[in-house]
């Protein structure tokens, strides 16, 4: 189904995200600006996950 096939491209480009917010948090200890926004984006990444997390579940039921 078409629909699963984006669901699933769309979870994926969430934990995308959420990897790269995790890297620029690490690689900007140094710079609290560039911390407190890559907090930002994963709460708002979180967000995403929980809004398609059940999707994603269902979708992979037999």
């Amino acid at each position: 189904m078409e629909s699963d096939l984006k669901i699933h491209e769309i979870h994926a480009e969430i934990q995308s995200i959420k990897r790269s917010a995790n890297q620029l948090e690490q690689l900007g200890d140094s710079l609290p600006a560039v911390t407190r926004n890559a907090l930002r984006i994963l709460a708002s990444t979180k967000m995403l996950e929980i809004n398609l997390s059940d999707i994603v579940e269902f979708s992979e039921m037999p």
